[in-house]
């Protein structure tokens, strides 16, 4: 705030004040071989603070230079000044419009004043052209110039890109980008968050900030973890926000900061957080983005394959591997995954178990079947710190050196013949009782093997829940697998067969002694009712007068008259009657008919 009054006045000012702004937040992280540089240029031809009179450009440029081997990985435009915002600009003749955007509001004496900053994410463009001159144009902040200059001196305007690159020869580091729009004057807290220190060397901050002024001293300091921060000469501890970069060591960066300092000392292994605290009793600043990059200590995952064994005749293999850590400076996470590979292909993933110290190790068993699809021997890959997806979880000191590969083999005997399937009569609802205990000798290729029967694959396959009635077994609806292992000790060889009913011709027991003594009760047909369930049955007395017509959900006839053309549901006289019975079934076209003998009591 260039503001030429006695202190009394400017502390009443102060008092009157009332702001709105964003507090500044992680907008992106990066992990790996990363490092980050500002380039960027102001709009103001001088410092406000000195100026005669109102005036901005339109445009202005600054230089990039990398490394070659560098390469961009990201990079965001911020352009700011004062007024309500112009956010349409563009670089290198590219239109680029605000995708966020960013605003400080506040009254002086009455007079409301206006800041704003806007965001683009110009990274296409840079990777594209890589070093040389950027331009940005088509700023215009002259509409409010002169009325920032006459009211407060905070008429700026600026822009700049944080660059986030990448080269293999960096030691490994997390850059955190911060952004938002909050001002000094006074005295702010900003806890920067989502940090993970592990290694305090070569650990830097920088700052990107506007309309800080070098000819306005008045209690402006930057303080990190309590520790007031200074980089003389450029930024000394007495005026931290003094138009200066420390990239190209200028300081005419007029009523804008692009600064980076140290953090070595000023941070701790194991902080997850950075409280900063920033004051200034005169002049306005505006902090933009805040860029934090911190050196890592790492594990460095890999793994070996020890053991593969398998029993013979027997697809099931154990795999004894062992995960190491022997280069890395920082224990390996537990649950790191461990991706499997047969044949070329992803099969499985696994994962460790404990944390792995620097220098140590953790040895595990992998049991797995080998597919049908794969022959003896086969490739065997195990490939650490790589998910289901193909992706690593950790980062590491070398992400190259994370796989073994192997081969296995094993011994496979021919599988076995599938015994015959097993058809019974339905017994209703396509239940049937079956007796397959022959089989265990039809099975069996050596007098010592055994011969057991499951339900499930599963359960022969954890040999659990084996069917011990297979003389006497009851299928409660078909058709239903058995699974059938035979082998001896830990050798074994499965196959199945499967169990059938079929409709089989009802069986008439045509005598019926109605007088509820238990037997013979009604007309009983084996093998009718839940099987043929479209039948009709029809009772006729021996002079053709139908007595009863039953289906599926009648019931058995049991001498009574309560169908067809007798309806008074009385019982009738012992004798001879005869009986059609229509299955209604494509396998049975014909009726069955013939004689009951009815005795009444």
């Amino acid at each position: 705030m260039k503001i030429k009054l006695i202190l009394a006045t400017f502390i009443v000012c102060l008092s009157s004040l009332t702001v709105k702004s964003q507090s500044i937040s992680l907008y992106n992280q990066f992990q790996g071989r990363y490092n980050f540089t500002f380039i960027g240029n102001t709009l103001n031809p001088q410092e406000n603070t000195f100026m005669s009179s109102a005036s901005i450009l339109t445009t202005s440029s600054a230089q990039l230079n990398l490394a070659p081997t560098d390469q961009i990985e990201k990079a965001y435009l911020y352009w700011a000044g004062c007024g309500p915002g112009d956010f349409e600009v563009k670089l290198n003749g590219t239109t680029y419009t605000a995708q966020r955007n960013f605003t400080h509001h506040r009254f002086l004496g009455g007079n409301p004043l206006d800041y704003f900053s806007a965001f683009a994410d110009v990274t296409t463009l840079l990777q594209a052209t890589g070093n040389g001159t950027y331009t940005l144009s088509e700023l215009d902040l002259n509409p409010w110039i002169n009325y920032y200059f006459s009211s407060s001196s905070t008429n700026f305007g600026g822009w700049a890109i944080i660059v986030v690159y990448k080269n293999n020869s960096l030691p490994l580091n997390q850059i955190n980008i911060y952004d938002g729009f909050q001002a000094i004057p006074n005295d702010i807290n900003i806890n920067l968050n989502n940090l993970d220190v592990t290694d305090t060397n070569n650990s830097k901050i920088g700052f990107l900030a506007w309309e800080g002024d070098s000819g306005i001293a008045v209690n402006e300091s930057l303080f990190i973890n309590n520790n007031l921060i200074d980089s003389p000469p450029l930024n000394p501890s007495t005026n931290a926000f003094n138009g200066t970069n420390t990239i190209t060591n200028s300081n005419v960066l007029y009523n804008m900061d692009l600064d980076i300092y140290s953090l070595q000392g000023n941070i701790n292994l194991g902080d997850t957080t950075l409280p900063i605290r920033m004051t200034s009793g005169q002049d306005v600043v505006l902090i933009n983005a805040v860029v934090t990059q911190l050196n890592q200590r790492l594990p460095d995952a890999t793994v070996s394959v020890d053991l593969i064994e398998s029993p013979c005749n027997f697809r099931d293999v154990k795999v004894d591997y062992t995960a190491y850590n022997t280069s890395g400076t920082l224990a390996l996470p537990a649950n790191t995954p461990v991706s499997v590979y047969l044949g070329g292909t992803y099969y499985q993933t696994i994962y460790t178990q404990n944390s792995i110290a620097p220098g140590g190790s953790e040895s595990g068993i992998f049991n797995f079947v080998l597919p049908q699809n794969l022959t003896s021997p086969f490739d065997f890959k195990m490939i650490v710190d790589q998910n289901a997806s193909g992706q690593g979880t950790v980062i590491e000191l070398n992400e190259d050196n994370n796989e073994f590969l192997t081969s296995g083999s094993i011994g496979i005997a021919p599988e076995l013949t599938p015994p015959p399937n097993l058809v019974v009569c339905n017994e209703g609802d396509f239940k049937g009782t079956f007796d397959f205990s022959g089989y265990a000798d039809s099975m069996r290729q050596n007098p010592t093997d055994y011969v057991r029967f499951y339900n499930t694959s599963e359960d022969l396959i954890n040999n659990a829940n084996e069917i011990t009635n297979s003389n006497h077994f009851i299928a409660d609806h078909t058709p239903k697998v058995i699974y059938v292992k035979v082998g001896h000790e830990d050798c074994y060889q499965q196959t199945h067969f499967e169990l059938q009913t079929r409709k089989c011709p009802p069986i008439v027991y045509n005598f019926v002694s109605a007088n509820n003594d238990g037997a013979n009760d009604t007309f009983h047909i084996d093998g009718l009712f839940n099987i043929f369930y479209n039948f009709r049955l029809y009772i006729y007395n021996r002079w053709g007068k139908l007595v009863w017509i039953g289906n599926n959900n009648s019931g058995e006839w049991d001498g009574y008259a309560h169908k067809g053309l007798i309806v008074s549901n009385e019982e009738i006289a012992s004798g001879t009657y005869f009986y059609v019975l229509e299955l209604n079934d494509p396998e049975y076209p014909e009726p069955m008919t013939g004689y009951l003998y009815l005795i009444q009591p």
